[in-house]
């Protein structure tokens, strides 16, 4: 496996991966969420341009992604998403942390992220890897303005909260 800065010629395919992965939350009973589109191309490409864009390739094929940005002196994970087929291999794990060498690199004081609560391969999987769920008077204005977002979005309808990794 390689974990590389994305190109934009990979972006047509995190879109795809997005979508596939998306996928397992009809398991859990959120076909709405198993129906997303994915990131359109415009905002993948912000973050590629950025440098704020991960792919884990593995013999030669884009598997999964990773996309930051800039949120309150944090670095954000916006989306990260990897084939299911290629699942439970370190993959995400991998991703995240090359997010966090570049958070660091970039001086910043942690990586924050939202995600659903009660989803196995959501929250109690960023708690493994070190992030720890934020209680509402934590949240920084740009979080609070990310959970508002995803409010008007309808995805509250599910448990959801703000996580952050604090970075040595």
């Amino acid at each position: 496996m390689e974990i590389r800065l994305a190109t934009s010629s990979d972006l047509p395919g995190c879109s795809a991966i997005e979508v596939d992965a998306g996928r397992l939350f009809a398991d859990v009973g959120m076909d709405e969420i198993a129906g997303d589109e994915g990131a359109p191309l415009s905002v993948l490409a912000e973050h590629q341009t950025a440098g704020h864009a991960w792919v884990a390739e593995v013999d030669g094929t884009v598997v999964g992604y990773l996309i930051a940005m800039p949120v309150d002196g944090c670095l954000h994970v916006e989306q990260i998403s990897v084939r299911p087929a290629y699942g439970r291999r370190g993959i995400g794990a991998a991703l995240l942390e090359a997010a966090a060498q570049c958070a660091l690199a970039e001086n910043r004081s942690a990586m924050t992220l939202t995600t659903f609560v009660e989803v196995s391969w959501n929250a109690p999987y960023y708690a493994r890897h070190g992030y720890r769920l934020l209680s509402a008077d934590e949240l920084t204005p740009g979080l609070q303005a990310i959970r508002e977002r995803e409010a008007a979005m309808g995805l509250d309808k599910w448990p959801r909260a703000a996580m952050r990794r604090d970075l040595p």
